[in-house]
């Protein structure tokens, strides 16, 4: 159920909304808007309660929400949400590029990633200090190393950074020195971990499970927005389907009808969508097309000596290319990409 306040109401009316929530042993979340004020009433709701809250001063109107997703809805916000990562706005009138390496694999190869992918005009930095792998014996990030370094590049190019979280208990140190913390597909339906990301008070980046349906993505975004972040960012990153010439089989459709059921910012993922580093960029083409806030690219120096998804990497020369081409259609469908 959502109470709308009219944009006369008072904060004493909006005290007495959140008051009789509490009698009821209802949550409240209240969203401030530069004209109306929105409390959505987290709980158990019975239809009763609807014409009670009607009646209250400063009530403009009550709305019951019919999504399983409460918060993530677009019942419950109808304006677009803009994530703001380290200056970097994400949901808003332009695109954004988020690029860098699968796994922070050195020092050097990393700071010369950063150097390549600002130089292209990207805007957050993307490197994996810990890395989920399927395999055990696969290389799974220098950790805490990883995360210094990541440092680094940050402080030498000014470019915010995202990296994944694994675990719990690795939380507070990511949150320590990444601009953004990401939650991996594996990770996805990790309830327990997206609540922990969430008290970080840092933005999170969603990718979407594997085998996730779309609303079982926005339910795992509501475990964050639950917690009070209101800052998430979702991403389509590709899901298993019985194709087996591409990685992940990247659900286009998944793009406009995510940024319809929700307020929250959609970026694409086109090089776990696809595997194979020919297909990334006419993929991140079609998803800038449909709409996505962005997109998260993997970059290497050198990829067939990467540590992980080499083959999903761009030379720096074929991210450079990407780039032209992408703002091309970006600025088709007046998104234009970022600047500054």
């Amino acid at each position: 159920m959502i109470v709308v306040m009219s944009g006369e109401a008072t904060a004493d009316d909006v005290r007495g909304v959140v008051d009789r929530l509490h009698e009821l042993g209802l949550q409240e979340n209240i969203s401030s808007g530069a004209e109306l004020t929105v409390i959505g009433a987290i709980g158990h709701i019975i239809p009763e309660y609807e014409e009670m809250f009607s009646r209250l001063p400063g009530v403009v109107e009550v709305v019951r929400v019919t999504k399983n997703y409460k918060l993530s809805s677009r019942e419950f916000q109808h304006v677009d949400t803009v994530v703001d990562v380290g200056g970097v706005k994400i949901g808003g009138a332009s695109s954004v590029v988020i690029a860098g390496q699968c796994s922070v694999d050195s020092e050097e190869l990393a700071l010369s990633t950063a150097r390549a992918v600002k130089a292209a005009g990207a805007h957050i930095l993307r490197g994996g200090a810990y890395k989920p792998r399927t395999s055990p014996y696969a290389f799974r990030g220098l950790g805490e190393e990883g995360l210094k370094i990541l440092a680094a590049a940050r402080q030498e190019t000014g470019l915010p950074v995202v990296t994944e979280v694994l675990s719990q208990q690795d939380v507070e140190a990511v949150a320590g020195l990444a601009d953004m913390l990401q939650i991996g597909a594996r990770n996805a339906q990790n309830y327990a971990l997206l609540e922990e990301v969430a008290r970080s008070g840092k933005p999170i980046l969603l990718k979407r499970g594997m085998s996730s349906q779309v609303e079982e993505w926005l339910l795992a975004a509501e475990y964050i927005l639950n917690q009070g972040n209101k800052q998430v960012v979702l991403c389509e990153r590709g899901i298993r389907t019985f194709e087996t010439a591409t990685r992940f089989t990247l659900d286009v459709n998944a793009i406009p009808l995510a940024k319809e059921l929700s307020h929250l910012p959609v970026i694409g993922d086109p090089s776990h969508g696809t595997g194979r580093w020919s297909l990334v960029e006419p993929v991140a083409r079609a998803i800038i097309a449909a709409g996505a806030d962005g997109i998260i690219v993997e970059v290497h120096p050198s990829p067939d000596h990467a540590l992980s998804d080499g083959a999903q990497s761009l030379t720096f020369e074929n991210f450079a290319k990407l780039m032209t081409n992408v703002g091309r259609v970006a600025a088709s469908v007046d998104r234009p990409l970022a600047t500054g």
